[in-house]
């Protein structure tokens, strides 16, 4: 009995073989390949709704930017002119919480036109590519 005791606590001790380590690992691999592209893909989309967030918090203080000014600051001003008075009269800034400009999800600033080509303004991001136009992730967040 002692024996037969000690033989078990032998082969528990022994670990996993190594068939069964590679059974593990193909499953962990069929696995990633599985949900892998779609938490990309998930990912991407959520950075493109967070640009669209901030567009519409520069939206906001840009429409009160107008209603003290009496119009919007004009490309040569940009965004900055939301955190600090560009000399014009009327200015009760800063239009933003944290007196600073937020950068798109992407770590870049995001562009700004006034007046723009589709209103306006056209306030925009380029997208992970930092180029206009693109698809997917690669697609501009625009204001417009």
């Amino acid at each position: 009995m002692k024996v037969e005791r000690e033989r078990r606590e032998v082969r528990r001790d022994r670990g996993f073989s190594l068939i069964e380590l590679i059974v593990v690992l193909v499953i962990l691999g069929l696995l990633a390949t599985v949900v892998g592209p779609k938490v990309m893909d998930r990912l991407g989309r959520g950075k493109a709704e967070i640009a669209k967030l901030q567009i519409d918090q520069l939206e906001g203080a840009l429409g009160l930017f107008r209603f003290d000014v009496g119009r919007y600051p004009s490309t040569s001003e940009g965004l900055g002119a939301l955190i600090q008075n560009p000399g014009v009269d009327n200015w009760s800034g800063p239009y933003l919480d944290k007196n600073t400009l937020p950068k798109d999800p992407w770590a870049r600033d995001y562009l700004y036109r006034s007046p723009g080509q589709y209103g306006d303004y056209d306030l925009l991001s380029l997208g992970a590519d930092g180029m206009e136009g693109g698809d997917e992730d690669n697609a501009d967040v625009t204001s417009w």
